[in-house]
């Protein structure tokens, strides 16, 4: 790879790495107008709960509002494992996300997750255009698999 390429390209991941970064302290701090700022007009999000997806950044708003409010206490939500892959324009990630809170009695309720998500470069900066959060499950009873970790 010439050295210009490769500049660009750890220039664009350490765009897109502080990008997850807004986003994450975005969720923890419940604010849905920062964490809204992520993602791309025209976003499609394949998330874990409620629908089989979610198209367009109004669609995603709510179901992200909703899921706000699921999770009592302060909000638990980290990226592990996280990979970077980006090219000019366009970006790519994985990692595994554990999420959740702390209920009334002060004990966590969190779980890890799958996460990936497709990311383009903009006039206005990298922005999310495609999310997707799964939880494994057992096939024969259907039942997802919440108390797996890394």
């Amino acid at each position: 790879m010439p050295l210009e390429s490769a500049k660009t390209t750890a220039e664009a991941e350490a765009e897109v790495r502080a990008l997850q970064e807004r986003w994450v302290q975005a969720v923890r701090a419940l604010d849905i107008d920062a964490i809204m700022a992520c993602y791309a007009a025209d976003v499609v999000a394949f998330d874990a709960i409620v629908q089989l997806q979610f198209k367009g950044i109004e669609a995603y708003r709510k179901h992200w509002q909703y899921c706000l409010t699921l999770c009592a206490g302060p909000m638990l939500f980290e990226m592990d494992q996280v990979q970077v892959m980006t090219a000019a324009d366009l970006a790519c990630a994985h990692w595994l996300c554990r999420c959740g809170g702390t209920d009334e009695t002060g004990e966590v309720k969190a779980s890890w997750m799958r996460a990936s998500a497709s990311y383009r470069k903009t006039d206005a900066g990298w922005k999310i255009v495609h999310e997707h959060f799964s939880a494994p499950f057992e096939m024969d009873s259907g039942k997802a698999l919440f108390d797996l970790k890394p």
